[in-house]
């Protein structure tokens, strides 16, 4: 199979689910690994950025242009996913399961202005508080395992890392 046989079938329908990508964006503060995280628009819950395939582009390239729609931020997104999760996406009348291949975002910058400003609460925060405020326990598996394969080749357990203000999980 080539790589673009692969990228395809990563866009199509898997066991009856519609597939995203997502973009898991990260940054070091004072020489500590932060994730970004966002709420739903509709629910209010700890998301990452991520959408429907976009037609023309890379799989990686379409969760790096959610991430700049939905939040604002650029940087350098990894080909390679760290991995997926599922999730029920709630549309107008139904849910739909989604399955979400995630892609790393090293985030370089964060523009002023953005598609979707002001419509959801953006959010730095330790992997530890990501993974207690994300309600998809795929998604959190999939941050801790980012968080520890940085923190093995940094000689840390990210999993023990100090906590920022604010992890708190929303309801919804």
């Amino acid at each position: 199979m080539t790589a673009h046989d692969r990228l395809k079938a990563e866009a199509e329908p898997i066991d009856g689910a519609r597939v995203q990508f997502a973009a898991l964006p990260y940054r070091f503060e004072a020489g500590e690994l932060q994730v970004l995280l966002l709420t739903s628009r509709e629910t209010g819950r700890w998301v990452v950025p991520k959408g429907w395939p976009i037609a023309g582009k890379k799989p990686h390239r379409s969760a790096a242009r959610e991430a700049l729609e939905e939040a604002g931020i650029e940087g350098e997104v990894g080909k390679k996913p760290l991995g997926a999760f599922v999730y029920w996406k709630r549309l107008t009348g139904k849910f739909v399961l989604c399955h979400v291949w995630l892609f790393p975002l090293a985030v370089q910058n964060q523009r002023a202005e953005w598609r979707e400003k002001g419509q959801r609460e953006l959010r730095w925060v330790s992997p530890a508080d990501a993974i207690g405020m994300v309600d998809e326990p795929g998604l959190a598996d999939l941050i801790l395992g980012f968080a520890n394969q940085y923190a093995s080749q940094r000689g840390k357990s990210p999993a023990h890392t100090k906590s920022s203000a604010g992890g708190q999980r929303r309801a919804g």
